[in-house]
């Protein structure tokens, strides 16, 4: 199960496509709020979340992912159009396993979410 998260609604639907091609089970959310929301209450195997969200940050939502025990098997990947190393290791940082930047390669989404 994989769970999106931008808040550009055709980022987050093409990259649900890219997911669903490859074979996975993935919904979208556009809010760093509502991500919390929907991994607390489904518990995705991965969450592909973008950085620069309103109101509650990409940073923010891996923080708040890691600080729940209860989601410790959850893999975090930002895709992000952050993609300097300095933002990779904020990324790195707040929880993230990995980082892609955008546009994502689909191989680049297939290796993570495998």
């Amino acid at each position: 199960r994989v769970l999106v998260v931008d808040d550009n609604v055709d980022a987050a639907e093409s990259l649900c496509d890219v997911v669903a091609f490859l074979g996975h089970e993935v919904e979208a959310v556009h809010d760093g709020r509502a991500a919390l929301d929907r991994v607390r209450e489904r518990h995705p195997d991965v969450v592909l979340c973008d950085i620069g969200l309103p109101g509650m940050d990409g940073y923010e939502v891996a923080r708040a992912i890691r600080a729940d025990r209860s989601l410790d098997g959850v893999r975090l990947v930002a895709v992000s159009g952050y993609a300097q190393p300095e933002d990779r290791q904020r990324a790195s940082s707040a929880g993230f396993d990995a980082h892609i930047a955008k546009p994502a390669d689909p191989s680049a989404i297939e290796r993570l979410i495998a």
